[in-house]
């Protein structure tokens, strides 16, 4: 990765124009030959930026460009389309290069898959004398996360998310109604579980009789947040 500080203006011209007026700024150059324009604001989002397939070229500017000050232009352009970014360079006060080597991306605490598998291990989070059939039960619009009995020996379907909404309580209505035609699963009951419900999503499943369900990640597994009880 090539970082440059530079005083430099940007402009970008394709399906639509745009333009930068001169100030220092942070210029992102990606080993996949994206060109990314970044000011000391926005939080991670660029100002500016020409994703890949593109090719960057430094060339010298034209005498009007020079007039004003500038010392050399970078052109980036598009290689399946007429987008270009052209970066007019002023003064550069910071340039080098880094390998950063291969990223194995990011790993999420928290996600789906980890909530299902706490969960499958915990059953009886729901309810004494609750145990876990499978996990991934499989119908023929996709997999259920998790089914289960109840206490009273009742099939139980549970669909999990991070951030529960409507999508996903429409979800586990189709599961439902589709299990429910099976004289082996049926009844079948739903439970809808996540880290945050939104109100609307819990006002449409508890119309639809099914169970919402907030999950704790830390107790799920088994952490003490003993700092933050009274007792």
């Amino acid at each position: 990765m090539r970082l440059v500080i530079a005083t430099c203006s940007v402009d970008y011209d394709g399906r639509l124009t745009a333009h930068l007026p001169l100030a220092t700024r942070l210029l992102l150059v990606k080993a996949d030959g994206s060109v990314l324009v970044h000011s000391d604001g926005g939080s991670y989002k660029p100002l500016n930026w020409m994703s890949p397939p593109c090719a960057m070229a430094e060339v010298a500017p034209d005498e009007t460009e020079a007039a004003e000050g500038v010392t050399t232009v970078w052109v980036v352009q598009h290689a399946k389309s007429e987008d270009r970014l052209r970066v007019k360079i002023h003064e550069v006060h910071h340039d080098s290069a880094h390998e950063l080597g291969v990223d194995p991306g990011l790993v999420k605490d928290g996600v789906e898959a980890h909530l299902q598998k706490l969960l499958a291990e915990h059953i009886t989070t729901l309810g004494e004398g609750w145990t876990l059939t499978r996990r991934e039960y499989m119908t023929p619009i996709g997999p259920v996360d998790i089914l289960c009995k109840d206490g009273r020996g009742g099939t139980v379907a549970i669909e999990i998310k991070r951030r529960g909404d409507i999508d996903g309580v429409e979800q586990l209505t189709r599961y439902l109604e589709l299990m429910n035609r099976d004289p082996h699963l049926a009844p079948v009951t739903g439970v809808f579980a996540a880290q945050v419900i939104k109100p609307q999503a819990r006002t449409l499943a508890e119309d639809r009789g099914i169970r919402c369900v907030v999950l704790d990640y830390d107790e799920l597994k088994g952490v003490d947040n003993s700092e933050h009880r009274l007792f």
